[in-house]
């Protein structure tokens, strides 16, 4: 009889500890489109509040084609010492935590879904996960670069920052199957402070990334160019207040679906940019369309 008692205890906490929606690193249970959350309107806000954007270091949030996976990056805490990537698959409709990694660069995602992108290197998709980090080769990995986002779009052109460089944007683009040599985007992109983090859209008709610039609203913003009918890029659009602040707003990238931009808000500076309050944020993408200069 006592070993009964003892065992519906332990049933009784193992069901209560499950209904109280906690999975392992103290997520809840996720479930639905966008890890359960309600979706923005034009103006940014946190994306998921205490589960994702808590009180400390969260990076980088990015969906993987076919919006099945979540992955985002944090560290400096209790439970990760340095960055980290965490990342978040959906089955049967309930997100959970299925890997983590070191980061070494920002995590991008090719438009197909094959690869992702890590700086000066990638992972190829494989049966239930990723293959180990590989290299892009010479023309990427120099030591006088600092590369730390890389993006792609669906005809294969790089796009990339370089930190060593005075914080500069370079662009590579595929003829003929063939890779080349980069060069660097034109003032339009290269001007202002910290100039960083570019994503190019899947067809290539836009552009964004984040500067510190004149006439801005304080800190490092969101700034976008179209690509013009000659194949140039248009002049550079601040995002507005809508989606920036006076903070620091960075990383922005938009959804494979096109629905929604995610991005970076420094919330705090704090003593110490190891300890500061940094949280993702997300707007409805459609503010895109309203910035488009009207031909």
């Amino acid at each position: 009889m006592k070993r009964l008692h003892i065992f519906i205890a332990l049933l009784v906490f193992v069901l209560s500890m499950a209904s109280s929606g906690f999975a392992e690193d103290e997520y809840p249970v996720l479930e639905g489109p966008y890890l359960g959350q309600k979706p923005p309107g034009m103006v940014a806000e946190p994306f998921a509040p205490g589960v994702i954007s808590k009180s400390g270091w969260e990076l980088e949030g990015v969906f993987a084609p076919g919006m099945k996976e979540f992955y985002f990056t944090t560290g400096f805490n209790e439970k990760y010492e340095r960055p980290t990537v965490i990342g978040f698959r959906q089955e049967n409709d309930i997100w959970t935590k299925f890997m983590d990694f070191r980061r070494d660069g920002e995590v991008t995602f090719s438009p197909d879904g094959k690869r992702m992108y890590m700086a000066e290197g990638y992972r190829e998709r494989i049966e239930g996960g990723w293959s180990e980090r590989k290299s892009l080769g010479p023309m990427f990995d120099r030591e006088d670069w600092g590369i730390m986002r890389l993006s792609v779009s669906a005809k294969g052109t790089y796009v990339f920052d370089d930190y060593k460089s005075n914080d500069v944007i370079r662009i590579s683009k595929l003829k003929d199957g063939k890779r080349q040599e980069p060069t660097l985007l034109g003032p339009v992109v290269n001007t202002g402070k910290w100039t960083a983090h570019p994503f190019i859209a899947p067809d290539e008709s836009y552009l964004i990334w984040d500067s510190e610039r004149e006439g801005g609203f304080g800190d490092s913003d969101l700034y976008i160019s179209f690509r013009q009918e000659d194949g140039s890029w248009g002049p550079a659009i601040n995002m507005g207040e809508q989606v920036n602040s006076d903070k620091w707003d960075a990383y922005a990238t938009v959804t494979p679906d096109g629905k929604y931009i995610l991005f970076n808000r420094r919330i705090d500076d704090g003593s110490d940019s190891e300890k500061r309050n940094i949280d993702i944020y997300w707007v409805d993408a459609k503010i895109i369309e309203t910035l488009r200069p009207k031909t």
